[in-house]
């Protein structure tokens, strides 16, 4: 089978944040740094609470923040997550505490800042049932090249029902490139065009008849991008 070079797999960042490449830091938006920004009204005594925390995580108030870490607002837990991270205080026992987090809003984000900290797992949260949590995790899961997450991720990959989670699984799953993700991903091929686009590119790692054939099929899909996709790949 010929050599690829023209194509790598990436985890790329989840929809549910910013465009980045996975290969990135994870991006903020506005003028917070990642994981900074908030989302919704809410009361002006809470969002100036969380204000204050991102500002502790730029001005080094790291007592202030690891305080924060047990405040009633999930905002601010989350916001205080983001900070330690920052100032390089925020301890593996604090972020995997913050993985368990009864609030969606502090697991997504305990999950954002575990892909860069291989020594917490995301096996919990690959199964959680938030799905913007779920797609999270999986991409976290993709940036720590963490094998031990193959087996939930190929479940993901081919069972999760929102497509976003699959599609993120798919993407993992080639970043990985263990051999044992190669049957979920061959089977998102047949998926919904934007898990297609994604399975495509996660099969760079692999090689073998099944893969040349997936290849070739997918270079005759009636999505463009799943066809450019394939035929970059199969360029020698």
């Amino acid at each position: 089978m010929p050599a690829r070079g023209r194509v790598t797999p990436s985890c790329d960042r989840p929809h549910g944040t910013s465009s980045a490449p996975a290969a990135s830091p994870p991006g903020g938006t506005g003028a917070l740094a990642s994981g900074e920004e908030t989302a919704g009204p809410r009361c002006c005594s809470e969002r100036g609470s969380e204000l204050s925390i991102v500002l502790a995580g730029h001005l080094g108030e790291a007592a202030k923040a690891e305080a924060a870490l047990a405040d009633p607002s999930a905002a601010v837990r989350a916001a205080a997550l983001s900070a330690l991270r920052r100032l390089g205080r925020l301890s593996g026992s604090a972020l995997r505490q913050a993985c368990r987090d009864s609030d969606a809003t502090v697991r997504r984000r305990a999950a954002e800042i575990a892909a860069g900290v291989r020594s917490v797992p995301l096996g919990s949260l690959l199964h959680d049932p938030d799905p913007l949590v779920a797609e999270m995790a999986a991409w976290a899961a993709g940036e720590q090249r963490d094998s031990g997450a193959v087996r939930a991720l190929a479940a993901m990959c081919v069972e999760h029902s929102d497509p976003l989670c699959r599609e993120a699984a798919a993407a993992a799953l080639g970043a990985i490139g263990d051999p044992r993700g190669l049957d979920a991903i061959l089977a998102a091929l047949s998926d919904v065009a934007t898990v297609r686009r994604r399975a495509v590119l996660a099969l760079a790692p692999f090689e073998g008849p099944a893969v040349e054939l997936a290849l070739r099929t997918s270079a005759a899909d009636k999505d463009w991008q799943v066809r450019q996709a394939a035929e970059d790949l199969l360029d020698p």
